[in-house]
């Protein structure tokens, strides 16, 4: 990965989006990266791979919607032996 200032970057558009093709381009303002510029390719296996993502959530951010959900939900009875373990 190549890290560019983002004047140079916009001064040369063109050339960077030439160079993507091969590598990613960090780009800095100030000496801190502020964002990447990425190919395609790259661009859909990150969307791919952010859509495969578990989705966590904290107890109190969890929605609603999802705790009436599993307030509703119960155990198919074939796992019966299970809940008989657990002294349910």
């Amino acid at each position: 990965m190549i890290t560019v200032a983002a004047s140079e970057f916009a001064k040369n558009f063109g050339h960077y989006r030439e160079i993507v093709q091969a590598e990613s381009v960090a780009v800095t303002s100030h000496n801190r990266v502020t964002g990447y510029f990425i190919s395609r390719k790259e661009f859909d296996e990150f969307e791919r791979l952010k859509a495969r993502a578990v989705k966590a959530y904290a107890i109190q951010d969890f929605p609603l919607e999802v705790i009436e959900a599993l307030s509703k939900s119960r155990m198919d009875s074939s796992h019966d032996a299970l809940n008989a373990l657990l002294g349910d």
